[in-house]
């Protein structure tokens, strides 16, 4: 059997994944093995669950639950605490990125828009840091930076920090239908137990309009 090629999603905090580009993650799995590198264990988060354990073992565990309904081949997480990323780190970042990338070789990565979707620094972080990556690395041809979308940006106003302006679709480059795996990509949130209120809400900004996600692509 052939060797499927890597695709490679690196991402801030678990539920990043589900909560964002999930049901393409969950598409991209029949034609790649897909990994996903998670700089933090989300221990900053709010935490709606009743397990006693600490939330850095809870978000770890949901994430992982979540990437086997995705289809996602491994995660690894990177290390660093939720809310810290920063400029400080940035090459500390960079460096523990450029390993897994090293050994897993991937001709395409993910990673979210340079606002970072919802505007947390740490999305943003991981974005721009993914970039220099992406510009060290000749063997990674592209990027595929997940966008927010402007009917969700509109619903988002009061949004405990900034939320920045979302994409339209006629303003992205690439738009993937995930209509056929739209119950996956909820199964997968619905992992993230300790995040509910998040995946309640979600859900409910999304009601309504198409199944799809948007993506801007960065090329060499």
């Amino acid at each position: 059997m052939k060797k499927k090629k890597s695709f490679v999603c690196i991402f801030a905090h678990p539920d990043d994944e589900a909560f964002g580009p999930g049901g393409t993650i969950a598409k991209l799995t029949k034609e790649f093995d897909v990994y996903i590198l998670c700089a933090t264990r989300g221990q900053k988060g709010q935490n709606s669950s009743r397990s006693s354990e600490t939330l850095s073992k809870i978000r770890s565990n949901e994430l992982k639950l979540s990437a086997k309904i995705l289809g996602v081949k491994k995660v690894f997480f990177l290390g660093f605490r939720d809310g810290t990323l920063s400029n400080n780190l940035y090459h500390k970042i960079a460096d523990r990125i450029e390993v897994y990338l090293e050994k897993l070789r991937p001709e395409a990565i993910m990673t979210f828009t340079q606002n970072g979707v919802s505007g947390h620094i740490d999305h943003i972080t991981v974005s721009m840091v993914t970039m220099y990556i992406f510009q060290k690395l000749h063997f990674i041809k592209e990027v595929w930076h997940h966008t927010g979308k402007d009917y969700i940006a509109e619903q988002m106003k009061n949004y405990f920090i900034y939320f920045p302006k979302g994409y339209s679709r006629s303003e992205v480059d690439k738009v993937v239908d995930i209509s056929d795996v739209w119950e996956i990509k909820v199964q997968a949130m619905y992992q993230h137990a300790s995040q509910m209120h998040d995946v309640e809400r979600i859900l409910s900004l999304h009601k309504g309009h198409p199944k799809e996600d948007y993506f801007l692509i960065s090329k060499k």
